[in-house]
């Protein structure tokens, strides 16, 4: 099995990689649905967690036009 690519999981504009960033949501998400925190710590989580979901999506939608380029840069190979 080949080994995953760490710059490729990676978002460097903010650093860590995607499955931290995901990690945090969830973290996130289930202190705020225990009722751990004060009600100011929510929204400044709820910012939080936001910003991470904006991030993650465009390095989803970075990635999309990546394959999508690659199986362009195929399907002209083999026409």
């Amino acid at each position: 099995m080949a080994k995953r690519n760490n710059s490729a999981n990676s978002m460097p504009a903010n650093g860590g990689s995607y499955e931290a960033k995901i990690a945090e949501i969830e973290t996130i998400i289930t202190r705020i649905e225990g009722g751990e925190l004060e009600l100011a710590d929510v929204f400044t989580e709820f910012a939080t967690a936001v910003e991470h979901l904006r991030e993650c999506d465009s390095f989803l939608q970075q990635r999309q036009q990546q394959v999508d380029l690659l199986i362009e840069t195929l399907q002209d190979d083999y026409k």
